[in-house]
Formats: structure tokens, sequence, C-alpha cells
């Protein structure tokens, strides 16, 4: 399978789901990104080339990376993989509140096929993931007893093995 791996904020492009991904024989497209200095609207501009130009089969993204990750999948009608995602991330980062906000009710088109979703227990970061639940919620959604915010601590091999065919 072609991924387009996001990674989360302040991550790598060869973060945990990339190794995993690796470890499966994937062919992963995993750009970097710097959230702090890219507007939102210039990386959605930049995964949206990306998609045209690499055409992945699946969109995977942890944390920040799959907030852009599920609203590129509502767009493009694709499937995602999200990590412990960061779903409202306008709550952080009021600068960019607008452009944020926006992109979020894109999240509105998303279509639960399309969706798998794991997340940790206990997410130090981003606490219960109640939102998320509510949101994402499907039979492939997972939540991993005793998994923190990393997605080191979550069974990335095992799940991704379940969920991508």
């Amino acid at each position: 399978m072609r991924i387009l791996n996001i990674h989360g904020y302040n991550g790598s492009p060869e973060n945990s789901a990339y190794k995993a991904l690796a470890k499966l024989g994937h062919e992963i497209i995993s750009p970097a990104f710097d959230y702090e200095n890219e507007s939102p609207d210039d990386i959605m501009g930049r995964l949206s080339r990306l998609a045209d130009d690499e055409q992945p089969d699946i969109i995977v993204g942890t944390s920040m990376g799959g907030f852009y990750a599920a609203v590129l999948s509502a767009e493009l009608d694709r499937p995602v993989i999200t990590v412990n995602p960061f779903l409202m991330p306008f709550l952080t980062f009021p600068e960019h509140i607008k452009s944020l906000i926006a992109l979020f009710g894109e999240l509105s088109k998303i279509r639960s096929e399309n969706v798998s979703c794991i997340v940790g227990s206990q997410d130090e970061v981003l606490g219960d993931h109640e939102f998320t639940k509510d949101l994402l919620d499907n039979p492939r959604f997972r939540i991993i007893e005793g998994g923190k915010h990393s997605g080191a601590t979550l069974p990335l091999i095992e799940y991704f093995s379940e969920v991508i065919k």
C-alpha cells in the first residue's frame, strides 16, 4: 500500500507510525511540517498537492497530524487512520483560529467507513479522547488501556495489520 504519513506537532517524519508501517512493508510518503511556522492553509495546500501527486491509498496521521489527516480524508474521501488525533487544535493555536475552525468544519464530511482510530487511555497530552470517540467511533475505534500520547506506547503494528487491507 502507498501511505501518506503525517507526523504530529514537534514530531518527526520517521515517527512511530512510520516505523510500524515500514516494518509492514508499506510504501510511505512522510513529509516534514513545522506547525509553528507554517499556516494551516499552507499545510493543507502542501498535503493536497502531495495527495494529488502521490495518490496514496491511505492517509495516516498522529496527534496534530491526525487532524490534518482527518480533514484530508474528508476532502478526498480516502481512508484514514488516526493515532491519538488532536481534533480541536484551534483551542491551542489561537493565532490560527479562523483557519483551523474552517478546517474543523470539513470533518462533518468525513465518512465513518473511511476512519480507523487508535488512542491511548492514559494520553497525558490530550486526555480521555471522549470527543474523538464521539466523532470517530466505529468498529475500528480502539482505546488501548495504559497507552499514552506517544505512538510508541500503542500496538501500532498489530493495529495497522488489522485495519489495512
